[in-house]
């Protein structure tokens, strides 16, 4: 969420004992058995439990989760953050509506904070050091909420300390960067005080968007380890992945008196914004301004990195006839300030999502198929810190055993649409769920109808469907997808993107983002966040209670085919000039759609009698552990965590193999024969045998 502008198989549960399929560390004692309804191997998802969960799943319980959420600011291991985890785990044992067990994992990360006794500033002082202009060191307390001792100052996390002195970069080189967020970024160009909160919805002027630039997710002195204390950590010094020089954000009301008082030529036209002036390059200030040309900006950065205890919250529910079959859907709970929106919409919903089901639990007329595990991820903020130290520790048998993880951030960012991300795979359990639901405020169209008519694209499949976003790094979701090969998604409600420029809702990773905010402008009501709710309850029951698992793999041949007819229009010609061939990647991808069609075909035949729950056990397998086929660890030694060859950063501009689009693209100006040319060989190479063992993982269990 990037956008600133810078200045400078099934069996019984007897057969599953005799094959030694347990649940592991996850297991819970036979002593905190909710009273269950009876076993088969055959329990398929039940149509009446699920529409008993949809019509539980109430807006105001949601409206007081998020009311109590937000109530103080919860910035990672601060007492409040400590507060919500016991809150969690109350609701997650309690005796009426909790589930089998809930528990907290506790690792020692490293974070970076502001210093309390040396504030950081940026002023404009003369050449005697006398102070012309200073910025906020803080947004504007327009509703009592944006000052107290537990709302962190603004700050850009990790980086370094340092006080730099300059106009400009032209002139001095980059000592240090201020960041700010242009109002034509977050509210279409309008900052009047009546487009703004608490009048409306608008960024206020003083508004400060915090944040982590560190380069990388997880914790940064444990990478591909849990930070567990008995862990090997780097010395801060040696580590990677911290901005190099100095960093501060400020609001966009004092970005203006820098910005507008520079001199200088005119900043390119993508560089222009809404602030009422010219923007200019400098370097120095305009001799008709309000600085003299000889005045400088100094910057104070006193950011400290500090070791914290944050923790994350497990709760489960264990499956009645595959417990070792995992599906997850998890959330963080840390916030910059209220995080009303970023992240407590996402928990508030997720909390009224398990309550629905652990009354269920409890009443003892439900258990899923498989497992259930909800996780309350820690220190997502300063990046994804909790989620990726979650799947180092628990890696294998993660990856052995999850079926799909469910990730909801921020869950409405307004109330107009569905918004999904997630891996081929999963698109078709997402459309069946949005297709049952009806759409807030529109109660003739279901949520699948709103959301087609908002964001689609036309499909060679499927004619007009809505569209799947692809998934980054912005959330939870990274680790699972680019680290273990889990099949992801990302659910939310956002804006109609055909009226806002908008990058994000204006408030976000502000003071000002707050229930009433919420409660006001977002969502008023809440019935968008009881869509959302009803969409994840519905995909999580699909996921863990049907017999075949609602994965479309056949969905994966559209994505490979898209990504193989790019290569060949936008780079077939250059690689050709090189002796490079497309060939074995065409071969590679027939094949892959041969296996699928296969796949889909076995599926229909075992569908249509009374499958061998074993035989069911093998397909559910294959489906499963395809997202895996796809990883490659040694393909991207720069990237750390990204394995999965489809899914890792892109840089170069063709909407292929990113691998193969980011070697070609360096290569692209250098000699035959060079080592830029080899590394596109290799990343070709890489391609084929991943989709080669895609394929291979979807032919029958017996054949090689």
């Amino acid at each position: 969420m990037q956008g600133v502008k810078v200045l400078g198989g099934v069996v019984g549960a007897a057969a599953l004992l005799g094959l030694g399929i347990i649940l592991g560390h996850f297991a819970i004692p036979k002593g905190a058995d909710s009273p269950a309804p009876s076993i088969s191997a055959s329990q398929d998802l039940d149509l009446g439990i699920l529409e008993t969960v949809m019509g539980q799943l109430d807006a105001s319980r949601i409206r007081e989760n998020l009311r109590e959420l937000s109530r103080e600011p919860h910035l990672s291991s601060t007492p409040r953050d400590e507060e919500l985890v016991q809150l969690l785990l109350q609701r997650w044992r309690d005796a009426e509506s909790g589930l089998d067990s809930a528990e907290t994992f506790e690792y020692e990360v490293l974070l970076s904070l502001p210093s309390q006794e040396q504030p950081n500033s940026v002023t404009i002082v003369d050449p005697t050091g006398n102070i012309l202009f200073s910025c906020r060191r803080s947004e504007e307390n327009v509703t009592g909420e944006q000052e107290g001792p537990d709302v962190v100052p603004p700050y850009a996390a990790y980086a370094p300390p340092g006080t730099p002195q300059a106009v400009n970069a032209a002139k001095h080189g980059v000592a240090g960067v201020l960041v700010y967020t242009d109002p034509s970024d977050i509210n279409d160009g309008q900052s009047s005080p009546s487009q703004t909160f608490p009048y409306s919805w608008g960024l206020p002027p003083s508004g400060v968007e915090r944040g982590s630039y560190l380069e990388y997710f997880g914790d940064p002195l444990t990478p591909y380890l849990p930070a567990n204390p008995s862990s090997f950590r780097l010395d801060p010094a040696n580590a990677s992945g911290f901005p190099p020089i100095p960093a501060q954000p400020i609001g966009f009301e004092d970005a203006k008196v820098l910005l507008c008082n520079l001199q200088g030529a005119s900043a390119p036209e993508t560089w222009q914004g809404a602030l009422g002036c010219e923007y200019r390059l400098g370097p120095g200030f305009r001799s008709d301004g309000n600085f003299s040309a000889d005045s400088q900006v100094n910057v104070s950065v006193h950011n400290r990195l500090e070791l914290r205890n944050s923790s994350n919250v497990l709760g489960i529910i264990r499956g009645a006839v595959e417990p070792d079959r995992y599906v997850l859907y998890g959330n963080h709970r840390d916030s910059w300030v209220h995080g009303a929106v970023d992240p407590s919409s996402g928990t508030a919903v997720l909390l009224e999502v398990t309550r629905a089901l652990g009354t269920l639990l409890k009443k003892g007329t439900w258990r899923p198929r498989r497992s259930v595990i909800f996780g309350s991820w820690g220190a997502e903020e300063f990046g994804l810190i909790g989620s990726t130290e979650f799947t180092e520790e628990f890696f294998s048998k993660l990856q052995e055993r999850t079926v799909a993880y469910i990730n909801v951030d921020i869950s409405v960012f307004a109330n107009v649409s569905l918004r999904a991300q997630g891996t081929p795979p999963i698109q078709s359990v997402v459309f069946t769920a949005a297709k049952q639901i009806p759409a807030p405020g529109r109660s003739s169209l279901s949520i699948y109808d709103n959301w087609i008519q908002y964001s689609n694209r036309s499909s060679p499949v499927y004619g007009l469907v809505p569209s799947l976003g692809t998934l980054g790094a912005g959330s939870d979701y990274a680790p699972f997808i680019h680290f273990l090969g889990i099949s992801s998604m990302d659910l939310a409600y956002t804006y109609d993107r055909s009226k806002t420029s908008a990058r994000i809702y204006p408030t976000y990773h502000t003071a000002f983002d707050t229930f009433g905010y919420v409660d006001n402008f977002v969502d008023p009501g809440f019935s968008s966040h009881q869509a959302v709710s009803r969409v994840v309850g519905n995909v999580l029951l699909r996921l863990s209670d049907s017999l075949f698992l609602p994965l479309n793999v056949s969905d994966y041949s559209e994505t490979l085919r898209s990504f193989l007819q790019a290569a060949q229009q936008d780079l077939g010609a250059l690689l050709e000039q090189h002796s490079i061939s497309l060939g074995p990647l065409v071969a590679a991808v027939d094949k892959f759609e041969g296996a699928a069609a296969a796949l889909d075909e076995r599926i229909s035949e075992l569908q249509k009698g009374t499958p061998d729950p074993l035989q069911v056990r093998m397909l559910n397998d294959q489906l499963m552990l395809l997202e895996r086929s796809f990883l490659n660890s040694r393909a991207f030694p720069e990237e750390r965590y990204y394995s999965h060859v489809l899914w890792a950063p892109r840089t170069g501009s063709v909407a292929t193999f990113p691998g193969l689009a980011n070697a070609c693209s360096a290569a692209m100006n250098t000699a035959p024969g060079s080592a830029a040319w080899a590394e596109v060989q290799r990343q070709l190479s890489i391609v084929v045998a991943a989709v080669e063992a895609a394929a291979a993982t979807l032919r029958p269990v017996a054949d090689l």
